[in-house]
């Protein structure tokens, strides 16, 4: 049982830890077309995130995910990825990642020990996929998906950000892309991160919206399948892939959140919604070998993580892009 636990009685057994905030594409709904990302002195080191991710396992944290930016794009994730999967006590490691560096990675990190893969993929037209991610290649994800079935992985979810007027056309293509590789894909409403300017509120497609296009070819039957996460899934008579939808907006989650990010540059994010955090990095480098202070900071910051985001509250915009946070 997790000794993670906050001010309303939710257990927090779930880590995401993001590894970077750098990322070799720029899609919209995460990050800025020109971004700043920051200094190398800022980002934690492996050996600091291995730390951090011992002490939340050693207080009962039994899941990590390995988030960015893109997580591959840092040189030594893999190796990260060996150090986490000997820690005692935990039961999950995953991560997520745009799939463009798995044609070369999937192998290694599966030897490695990393149990499962989320992958973003919110289009199948090559143009479309270029202009929402701004420079990336669909060819390369769609090997890189391939690669990850290869190695061996058999837990692979795809997610896919349904943005109306841009891919809400291609909700049936993409479940099923997932239908003829056996692979669970989840839906994802857009997270209304960072300046507003650029993610219009007209293009938000609600989780309804997508379930109800899904049901004009396919029936859906709730499913009792579970990750520890926010997704509610469902299934279809003639397949044993699973759909989820995840709905920050239409169907907040937080009375059962059970999880808290810890951003590359070593603050505790206490909830997605809202910019209340504890510097995790200072304690790290001020006293490297001191695992109790680092768990008595991560028990106290744990406090103030509030009853619920801001998402549905008008005028209530959070400046912190994506990429910065973790997914």
């Amino acid at each position: 049982m997790s000794q993670i636990v906050d001010g309303f009685n939710r257990q927090v057994e779930y880590l995401r830890l993001s590894v970077t905030d750098r990322c070799d594409f720029r899609c919209v709904y995460c990050m800025s077309e020109d971004p700043e990302f920051l200094a190398r002195e800022q980002v934690l080191s492996l050996e600091e995130l291995s730390w951090v991710a011992q002490a939340f396992t050693e207080l009962g944290v039994k899941k990590i995910r390995l988030t960015g930016g893109e997580p591959l794009v840092r040189t030594d994730c893999d190796q990260l990825v060996k150090l986490l999967g000997k820690l005692p006590g935990l039961e999950d490691l995953s991560m997520t990642t745009n799939g463009s560096r798995l044609s070369k990675l999937a192998k290694p990190l599966y030897d490695n020990g990393l149990s499962r893969l989320n992958i973003s993929l919110d289009t199948l037209n090559p143009t479309l996929f270029t202009q929402l991610t701004r420079n990336g290649k669909l060819d390369r994800v769609i090997a890189g998906i391939d690669a990850a079935i290869a190695a061996g992985f058999n837990k692979i979810k795809i997610n896919a950000v349904i943005l109306r007027g841009q891919n809400d056309h291609e909700v049936i293509d993409l479940v099923n892309f997932c239908r003829e590789r056996h692979l669970d894909i989840a839906f994802i409403e857009e997270m209304p991160l960072g300046v507003m300017d650029e993610r219009k509120r007209s293009r938000h497609c609600s989780s309804a919206e997508v379930r109800q296009l899904i049901e004009q070819h396919y029936a859906l039957v709730p499913s009792s399948k579970r990750t520890g996460g926010p997704a509610k899934y469902f299934k279809m008579a003639d397949s044993h892939i699973h759909i989820g939808f995840i709905s920050p907006h239409s169907n907040n989650f937080c009375h059962e959140c059970n999880r808290v990010r810890v951003t590359v540059e070593g603050r505790l994010l206490l909830c997605l919604g809202n910019e209340n955090s504890i510097d995790l990095k200072a304690i790290v480098r001020e006293f490297p070998a001191d695992i109790a202070r680092l768990k008595a900071a991560i028990l106290s910051g744990i406090k103030f993580k509030p009853q619920s985001h801001h998402f549905d509250q008008q005028g209530v915009q959070i400046l912190r892009f994506m990429n910065a946070t973790g997914g």
